[in-house]
Parts: structure tokens; sequence; C-alpha cells
């Protein structure tokens, strides 16, 4: 008795402990099952999801950088910016020491001047040789026009003498008439003589004048060649004055200055670099695995780590033609036979749409963030 009435005790103790843990059995499967839906729902949302969307967040933002290099020698006499400093196109950098480039275009000046004073002798030379040659072939014309009367003086005397001749044969003429027909002959073809040796002179002397003034054109076409040789050392000493002014090829942030007032720099020294600050895209390097739907054009969705909170649209502009492996420096070489398959990266580049202001507080390196929606095509 004493043993029944003890477990009955027993089993009145574990009733009241049965009916309390009979809620929480039943909870439990509750919070299982919405546990669980809760899962699938999330499961199936970013499967969607995944269907219209990749990202990687390996990605950089990247920008044109160009180097400010001097194009001539010199020793800084200003330097008017200071580390990252923002610049405008044109806006004047360093100003170099321009005493010895001043010097170079005075002597080019007086070179050209020397060279025009020479061009403008031998120009008068050949008005000079002009005048001489005209002259002379005057002369050869009136050579001509006194031999032409010659011939006409030693034919009528020898005519005359042919006549007289037959005459004094006749005894019609004395032979003082006779030796004077004679005389008059030899005179006329001595005179023919002469005149025809003076239009020989006067035709060398011609020909002499002719090929001088060639020689002197030669001598003009020389020196207007050093005219224009002079002309270019003068603009050329220009030139390298004008390079003593170094200015601001775009807009942009002045950074990794190595430049410092009095410094002699030389032609091709990089001075410092500058950040073109309109020109910022990015570069996402994306699983190869995740190009199957990716196209130029599509949307994409970009967070900067530097700015939370900042939503940034952009634009897929291209897809690199070859993975970042195949570009670096030493590619791996898989003809060894010791292959590990390694999912490759893509480089992909993005470009920044719209105007947004926050794109000027950008700068090249920043980490991002880039998601793409392939739905979204333009």
């Amino acid at each position: 008795m004493a043993e029944n009435n003890s477990n009955n005790a027993g089993s009145s103790v574990n009733a009241p402990d049965a009916q309390a843990k009979s809620p929480r059995s039943k909870i439990f499967p509750i919070i299982l099952s919405v546990v669980v839906l809760v899962g699938l729902g999330l499961g199936l949302k970013s499967y969607i999801w995944g269907q219209h969307h990749t990202e990687t967040d390996d990605a950089q933002t990247f920008g044109d950088l160009a180097p400010v290099i001097p194009r001539a020698s010199g020793y800084v006499e200003k330097l008017n910016v200071v580390d990252n400093q923002a610049v405008k196109k044109g806006d004047t950098l360093v100003v170099l020491d321009k005493k010895d480039l001043e010097l170079k275009v005075e002597q080019a000046e007086a070179a050209l001047l020397n060279a025009k004073a020479n061009l403008e002798v031998v120009s008068s030379n050949v008005q000079t040789a002009k005048l001489n040659t005209q002259s002379f072939e005057n002369s050869t014309k009136v050579v001509s026009a006194q031999i032409q009367a010659a011939k006409i003086r030693a034919n009528r005397a020898a005519q005359d003498f042919e006549r007289y001749a037959n005459l004094i044969k006749d005894h019609s003429i004395t032979q003082q008439q006779y030796d004077q027909a004679l005389a008059d002959k030899e005179t006329a073809y001595a005179q023919l003589l002469a005149v025809e040796k003076q239009e020989g002179q006067a035709t060398s002397q011609t020909l002499s004048s002719e090929a001088q003034s060639r020689s002197i054109e030669q001598q003009i076409k020389v020196a207007q060649a050093q005219v224009k040789q002079r002309q270019a050392d003068l603009d050329f000493a220009k030139l390298q004055l004008s390079y003593a002014v170094v200015t601001a090829p775009e807009d942009g942030i002045v950074s990794k200055r190595s430049v410092q007032l009095g410094q002699l720099v030389n032609t091709g020294q990089t001075l410092f670099t500058l950040v073109l600050s309109d020109k910022i895209w990015i570069v996402a390097n994306f699983k190869e695995t995740q190009l199957a739907k990716m196209r130029p054009g599509q949307g994409v969705d970009i967070d900067v780590d530097a700015f939370p909170g900042v939503k940034f649209k952009g634009r897929i502009e291209s897809i690199s033609g070859g993975t970042g492996a195949v570009f670096s420096l030493l590619p791996p070489d898989n003809s060894t036979g010791n292959f590990v398959k390694v999912v490759q990266r893509i480089p992909v580049k993005i470009l920044f749409e719209g105007d947004q202001k926050e794109l000027a507080l950008l700068r090249t390196g920043m980490n991002v963030k880039a998601i793409v929606n392939f739905d979204e095509t333009k």
C-alpha cells in the first residue's frame, strides 16, 4: 500500500510537468517551420535576384594620369603649385629661368637679319648683271649693224675695183685712180674684219654676262634658303622660350610633386603627375563564370566604400579582351602538367552616368562594389 501511495504521489507530481512541457513542444515545430519558410523565401529571393544581377567587390576607381614634363631644360624660377592642389587647364604651374633661351632668340634674330641683308646684296647684283647684259646685247646689235654696213662698203669697193681693173687695161683711167680703188677695197675689207672681231668680243661679253646672271640667280636661291633656315632657327628658339612656362594640359589635381624651387630640371623629366579630375571610371574584375549574361550597355549600381549610403549609377562600357593573368608581368604557364584550375577574372570597364555632384569627391584607387543589372540595357 505504501508503495502504491508513493507511486501515486510520484505520478501526481509528474503530471503537472508533462502538462507544462506540452505547449513548448508545440511551439518549437512552429518556430522551425517559420525559420524554414523564411530561409526558403530568402533563398528564392536570392535565386531570382541572381538571375537578373551579378556583383563583385573586386573593383576600383581609375582615372587618367597626365605626367607634367618640361620640354626645355633650366632652373626652376617660379613654382606655383603645391601637393594636391586643384588646377585648371592652361594654369601656369612652373616657370623656368629664361635668360639662356632669350639669348638664343637674340642670336637667331641677328642671324636672320644678316641673311636678309646678304639676300638684298645678291639681289642688287642681279639687277646690275641684267643691266650689263642688256648693254652688251645692245652693243652686239650695234656691231651687227656696223658689220652689215661694212659688208656693203666692202662689196661696193670690190665692184669698183673690178671695174677700175678693166678700165686700166684700156688705159681709160690713170694708175692713180686704179691704186685708189685698190686701196678703198683693202680698207673696206680691213674695216669689215675689224667690225667682225668686235662682234665676237661683244658676243663673248654678252655670254659672260648671261652666265654671271645665272650664277647670281643661283646665289639668290642659296641666300633665300639661308633666310628660311635662319627664320626656322628663330622660330625654334622662340618655341624653346615658350617651353620655359609649363602649363596644365587639363583640369586635375597635382600629385607626386618631385620638383623644388631653384632645381635644375632636364627635358623629359617628370615634375609631377596630374590626376585628371573629370575622367573617372571603374574597372571591376568579375569572375569568368559571371560573364554569361553580361553585355556592354547594361546598367550598374555602384557603392563606394568611402561614401556609404551614396548610390552611384554607371553603365558597362566594355569588357576586356583577356583575363588579368594574361596581362600580368609573369603570366601563368600550365604546360608543366601541374595544372590547378583557378577561376579567372575579366576586367570590365564601367563609366559613371549622369551629372552627380558626388563624382567630384572620387579619387583614383578607391574600392567600390559594382552590381550589374542584366535587364537594364541602354
